[in-house]
């Protein structure tokens, strides 16, 4: 995937969501370009479009949602093209953004796509008669789930009732989930990972997770023993066939194939590894590879934002332990990894705490929260999209080995 360029420092970030069923699998992924101003509070959409489409132009979108159709939150210059320049070869769907709904020519621009079988939503719909009157051009419909109850069910209803597919989007928690769904929400688009009502201590780890935190805890030392971790992958037999299953796909490029589980080991790496034992933990199949996607994809951008492997292993364990319901705390135990990682996950603080807190926030789409960590947006941003598809590559290779 290309970077964002260097010289639009301040320029657009692009943030991504999963765009979910009621079961949490996934349907397609949003995305949309914001533009932090001063102090990381996002600028007006419609102020600054052209940087937006600028930013667009350098990224392999195709590679943002994988085998999944693409939501884009549109530009005029998309909007006026019968044939938007994205690449998104699995689906693509043009959201058209409140302001756009109510420039003059909406009508026109809109039936304009539907006769060149583009698909439109309609964002930001709050039951204006002007949003009404577009329903017909419109497949889809984005409405906010944090709105009170009352109206939330009236605007699910009435866009329902003109054949519309109702997105509910802010799903960022279980209230707001039960909410959506209990007005008829279709699809809703937050994170696959929800934060919890409250944190488990008392949850028992099976057998298998014992075993993956132990790897992943010989992994998370500053010197890790090669003896010591490959004695524990060779007494697991999941691990094990992770292992050589990945050191033995075509994509690693052996000569030869591989059958000593010290030798996979060697060639695998601490960093697949730690990948590897996540794998297992999350019970990473073809059907379930967006999760690993998601969380391989946290853990290397705060290696990126923090410039060394302990920050993958602060994203590992803690995307571990949202998607298992474990308490950050039996995580630590479990581990027995530093003080700087344990103050990360537990309390959010020391050197590690911002990137992890940052790069959570960018999951959220929340612009906001990444800017009060004190990290640059656009920063975030770029190493969280550069990440999309690094940890795309090596989720498919890990869920390959199921």
């Amino acid at each position: 995937m290309s970077s964002l360029a260097p010289s639009t420092r301040h320029g657009a970030t692009i943030h991504r969501q999963p765009v979910v069923h009621p079961d949490r699998s996934v349907f397609a992924y949003a995305v949309r370009g914001v533009v932090p101003g001063e102090g990381g509070q996002p600028v007006a959409e419609e102020l600054v479009e052209h940087v937006v489409d600028a930013v667009y132009r350098t990224v392999d979108l195709s590679r943002v949602a994988g085998s999944r159709p693409l939501i884009v939150r549109a530009t005029h210059q998309m909007l006026t093209s019968t044939e938007p320049e994205l690449d998104a070869p699995h689906g693509l769907v043009l959201e058209v953004p409140a302001a756009h709904q109510y420039a003059p020519g909406a009508t026109g621009r809109l039936t304009a796509l539907a006769e060149s079988d583009v698909r439109v939503a309609l964002g930001d719909y709050v039951g204006d008669p002007a949003q009404d009157a577009l329903l017909p051009y419109a497949q889809m419909v984005k409405i906010d789930a944090r709105l009170p109850a009352a109206q939330l069910d009236d605007l699910v209803r009435r866009a329902a009732g003109a054949g519309t597919i109702v997105l509910a989007e802010q799903a960022t928690s279980r209230e707001r989930v039960g909410a959506a769904l209990e007005a008829g929400a279709e699809l809703l688009q937050g994170p696959l990972v929800l934060p919890r009502q409250q944190t488990d201590a008392q949850r028992p780890l099976g057998a298998g997770e014992v075993q993956c935190f132990e790897l992943l805890r010989q992994l998370a030392g500053r010197d890790p023993d090669p003896k010591e971790y490959t004695r524990t992958v060779a007494s697991d037999a999941e691990l094990t066939m992770r292992v050589l299953h990945l050191v033995n796909s075509s994509a690693a490029g052996v000569r030869h194939k591989i059958d000593s589980v010290q030798q996979a080991v060697m060639l695998v790496g601490p960093r697949q590894l730690g990948a590897i034992a996540t794998a297992s933990l999350v019970g990473a199949t073809p059907t379930s590879l967006e999760s690993l996607w998601f969380l391989l994809t946290r853990a290397h951008t705060c290696a990126a934002l923090s410039g060394d492997d302990t920050g993958y292993t602060v994203g590992l364990l803690s995307a571990a332990a949202a998607h298992l319901q474990v308490d950050a705390s039996r995580v630590v135990s479990r581990t027995g990894v530093s003080t700087a990682v344990a103050d990360a996950l537990e309390h959010g603080t020391g050197p590690y705490g911002p990137v992890l807190a940052a790069v959570v926030a960018q999951e959220a789409s929340d612009t906001d929260a990444v800017a009060a960590t004190g990290l640059d947006p656009y920063e975030v941003g770029r190493e969280y999209l550069d990440a999309v598809p690094r940890a795309l590559s090596l989720a498919s290779r890990l869920t390959a080995a199921a």
